[in-house]
């Protein structure tokens, strides 16, 4: 296993141990780069107007599309430890 996937790992773990619940568009965020970093660019059809969170959420992913798994990963790691000095 790489460093990268490891420390991606190690920030999933530890995103479920903050104190405060991040913001919405922070949890977007970090919704869109997990779902990258995994699945790889948005697919299947946009939901609905009043899917509200599910149609947030697959705008989130959609702006990161053509973003690298691994360059995903890091932005992950990045946004969990920003959330875990504050």
């Amino acid at each position: 296993m790489s460093d990268l996937k490891a420390a991606f790992e190690k920030a999933q773990a530890d995103v479920k141990t903050l104190a405060e619940r991040p913001d919405n568009q922070t949890l977007l965020q970090l919704y869109a780069l997990y779902k990258q970093a995994t699945d790889g660019d948005v697919s299947g059809e946009r939901p609905g107007m009043m899917d509200f969170v599910n149609r947030a959420k697959y705008d989130a992913w959609d702006k990161l599309k053509g973003t690298a798994p691994d360059q995903a990963m890091q932005s992950y790691i990045d946004v969990v430890q920003r959330l875990l000095a504050e």
